[in-house]
């Protein structure tokens, strides 16, 4: 993605003109531009020469930020605030002008204060000293008039143009009233004295009605009033990402040679050895390699508890150390910091656009044109079909002109989605684009992955069986062999605790043919002999399980435990069984979402009766086990058919689900994979999050639908009252001062984001009319399941009688699964029934 800079936005006419004239260039496939931060980001295989070019030609500037070395400087330079002190000192000037005027022209009139002498009565005098005032207050402001003026030339006029437009035709009316005050006053000399007094009282009815040098310069000064509030609520909108780079440290104490030298941190380079004293900010990601402290993380995670550190843990850029010395390693350095990721991410966000803002775009591309037109019209009908004076007409015809505001349309949409940026990266949780966030407030559908987002991902073993194994030490050492080349969190469970109990690399077999099945289980030759882990259905394709294996194998499952059975050489040496707890926030994270009408579903590729007691005690309704990576793309595809399905995991197996999903939710602690492929990343490891998240992102839609409300209710109601609907008069002066608040307006009420509470937070939707729907038609799906190749399958239900015991059921059980028709086969004595997994239909005289 190419960024630039842009210089000459006014409005979001301005930015729609550009989006369009760069979308046309050959070889772009995006191009957004952001009125609010003037930066524009392209995609596609272009030159910077030709964007450049591309932009100049339709009167605007640009700067590519593509070749900057720092990219703290390149974000400081989109987010400084330059425009406001501009602004402030031309407002300043302009007051003091406009003061000047409305005493002359409306304090004298109608209060009576004093003016000099030689100005008293001389109407003339007075209105030429009004016409320099008013030049002097344009000449100020011309900023409105060259950029207004030249849009106009190019047949693409933005709001400039209608203040210039208004403005401009008050000072040329009041100019041909002036020539006509003169002239008049001219021919007195040659009148009698009865055609003198007559044309005094014209020339007091032109002083007093028809003059508007105030209006001309009371018009660009209110604009530039409210263009100022307009930057000072905008900058405000981009406080978080401001805060995020004033948090980057400038140096670093590095330990060299035994020696420590304090660099800049641009200077810091991946291995290097660096000091961390107490109060100190951590300069560069790392890890430490020796002491013991505490870090505040709460600027990356909103956490607010330090974090305790020891030899092996990591550490984040600016971070703050708040107790002992440590001394780390650098492992990211530069823009591959876990900080600059987050403001790459917050600041790339605000510079996409949400769906919601297309109706915006549409209207803004032909709002100023229609506009114009209309006050053309308005000024012809109240000449000719309401034959009213012709400074009226012209009044409202500029009223029109200058009430109309589509500013408030461009800004609706981005202001309230950098606020919510903003407050969710101060949460600890990143949207990478406009889109996520307004996508994730419709989501009906949640699909969670077990192991490491609902469970704690630490599963440790809590039983372990002997078989046929000669000793506990001969089943551990197969085990460590088998286990210790792979990731997963339950092959870990089993290398620590051999760790523990017998000491580290004690068991040193010979392996080869290292192969994973992933959801499955693991082959190897170890010392010359093949060897197998993993669940019942992979080891059962491999070796015979009996009755009293499955039995104890059940009885793990039962009890919410992972039982993973170990074979070597032809027998079954142990089974070990492994849990992992939940979370002690996945409870009332699942209870808050179920709140909110949103159907919850665990989709995990560990078995049934462990995903079933884990869904019980976290309290999501429903479950999809013993799937594989793709079948969890398969079960995503098959909710997506009833609604807007979000997907929440953290390891590899998730990253297809996670793009497949409308809304990919990774755990910040997950994988990079999973995090890659998300759309939203939870910095925190807490599940509640994904509640902010929810909440917060219909919180940003409501505002934006505000501020859209807003913006058009103002427009369709100002513009007509500004026409002289019911025939009211509207000042200009009036209309410029409505239209400068618009904006202003639209902007704090984006701001009212920063005070957004979850807990407090009140959802105006509790209960969707078609959750019922939902919920009938998710279970509908879910009553199918998935086996290795990503295929449906049909359930079956049947009801047995007779059984008495456990042994009854794994004599049915083995029954079943002996059948070339039944994929796995759930028995249970106690509700004498069993649940079928079938591969082809299987009849009731059959089963």
């Amino acid at each position: 993605m190419k960024q630039y800079t842009i210089e000459g936005m006014s409005c979001a006419a301005c930015q729609a003109k550009i989006e369009k004239a760069v979308s046309k260039i050959e070889g772009v496939s995006s191009c957004n531009v952001s009125l609010l931060t003037n930066s524009m980001s392209v995609e596609g295989n272009v030159s910077d020469e030709d964007i450049l070019r591309t932009v100049s030609s339709i009167g605007y500037g640009a700067k590519s930020l593509n070749d900057s070395v720092n990219n703290d400087i390149l974000y400081e330079n989109i987010l400084k605030d330059e425009e406001t002190p501009k602004l402030q000192k031309r407002l300043i000037s302009s007051l003091f002008f406009l003061f000047t005027l409305m005493y002359i022209s409306m304090g004298h009139n109608m209060f009576h204060l004093p003016l000099p002498n030689s100005l008293k009565n001389s109407y003339i005098g007075l209105t030429i000293l009004q016409m320099l005032l008013a030049i002097i207050i344009i000449f100020i402001n011309k900023k409105f008039f060259i950029s207004g003026f030249k849009s106009l030339v190019r047949f693409s006029p933005n709001m400039d143009t209608l203040v210039a437009l208004g403005s401009t035709i008050s000072f040329l009316w009041s100019l041909y009233v002036l020539y006509k005050m003169c002239y008049l006053n001219s021919l007195n000399y040659f009148l009698e004295e009865e055609l003198f007094r007559n044309n005094l009282k014209q020339v007091d009815y032109l002083y007093h009605f028809c003059l508007y040098f105030e209006t001309s310069a009371m018009i660009p000064t209110l604009i530039t009033v409210g263009k100022m509030l307009e930057s000072i609520s905008k900058g405000k909108t981009t406080d978080a990402l401001k805060s995020l780079i004033k948090y980057k440290p400038k140096k670093a104490l590095l330990v060299i040679n035994n020696e420590e030298k304090e660099v800049n941190i641009d200077e810091v380079k991946i291995g290097d050895i660096f000091k961390i004293l107490p109060g100190q900010k951590v300069p560069v990601d790392g890890e430490v390699i020796d002491g013991h402290s505490a870090i505040d993380e709460s600027m990356l995670t909103g956490e607010s508890i330090p974090v305790d550190k020891i030899i092996g843990d990591k550490v984040f850029e600016a971070t703050i150390n708040t107790s002992g010395v440590l001394l780390c390693k650098a492992t990211r350095v530069g823009e591959g910091t876990t900080l600059n990721q987050i403001i790459k991410i917050v600041k790339d966000a605000s510079m996409t656009k949400a769906p919601i803002a297309r109706i915006a775009d549409k209207v803004s591309g032909i709002f100023v044109p229609v506009v114009i037109a209309i006050a053309i019209i308005v000024v012809f009908i109240w000449i000719f079909l309401g034959r009213v004076d012709i400074n009226i007409a012209l009044e409202r015809g500029i009223a029109v002109l200058v009430i109309s505001c589509p500013c408030a349309l461009g800004l609706a949409t981005p202001v309230a989605i950098m606020v919510g940026n903003g407050k969710a990266a101060k949460h600890g949780i990143l949207f990478k684009t406009g889109e996520a966030l307004e996508t994730l407030s419709k989501i009906k559908i949640i699909a969670f992955d077990k192991t490491g987002t609902i469970t704690k991902g630490e599963p440790e073993v809590v039983n372990v069986e002997i078989v046929d194994a000669k000793s506990s030490e001969e089943l551990f050492e197969i085990a460590y062999a088998l286990e210790k080349n792979s990731e997963h969190p339950l092959a870990k469970a089993i290398i620590s605790y051999v760790d523990e109990k017998y000491g580290k690399n004690i068991f040193n077999a010979v392996v080869e043919d290292f192969e994973i099945f992933p959801g499955n289980g693991i082959t190897a030759k170890i010392n010359g002999k093949f060897a197998n882990a993993g669940n019942a259905k992979f080891i059962s394709s491999k070796i015979n399980l009996d009755d009293n294996k499955l039995k104890i194998i059940d009885e793990f499952s039962n009890d919410g435990k992972t039982p993973l059975i170990f074979e070597y050489d032809g027998k079954i040496l142990g089974i070990i069984a492994v849990a992992d707890e939940i979370k002690s926030d996945s409870k009332k994270a699942i209870e808050g979402i179920n709140n909110l009408s949103i159907e919850t579903v665990i989709v995990t590729g560990d078995n049934q009766k462990t995903a079933n007691k884990i869904a019980k005690l976290a309290g999501v309704k429903n479950v999809v086990s013993n799937v594989l990576p793709d079948g969890k793309q398969k079960v995503i595809e098959k909710l997506q058919k009833i609604s807007k399905v979000a997907m929440v995991g953290d390891g590899i197996n998730d990253a297809i689900a996670l793009v497949k999903s409308d809304v990919g939710i990774a755990i910040g602690k997950g994988s990079d994979v999973a995090i890659d492929s998300a759309d939203v990343v939870l910095m925190n490891n807490k599940l509640t999050d994904v509640l902010f998240a929810i909440k917060l992102s219909k919180a940003t839609v409501k505002n934006i639908y505000e501020n859209l409300f807003w913006a058009f209710f103002y427009n369709s109601i100002c513009i007509p009252l500004a026409a002289g609907l019911f025939n009211i008069r509207m000042s200009p002066m009036i209309a410029a001062g409505a239209m400068s608040l618009s904006s202003f307006s639209v902007c704090m009420n984006a701001l009212r984001l920063n005070f957004f509470n979850m807990n407090k937070h009140k959802m105006i939707i509790k209960n969707y009319k078609n959750s019922n729907f939902i919920e009938k038609r998710v279970n509908e799906i879910l009553n199918e399941n998935i086996e290795e190749k990503g295929e449906i399958k049909m359930k079956k239900t049947i009801k047995i009688e007779g059984m008495m015991c456990g042994h009854c059921e794994a004599t049915v059980k083995k029954a079943f699964e002996n059948s070339e028709k039944v994929l796995t086969a759930d028995v249970s004595h106690e509700k004498g029934e069993a649940i079928l997994e079938l591969k082809n239909e299987m009849s009731d005289e059959e089963a």
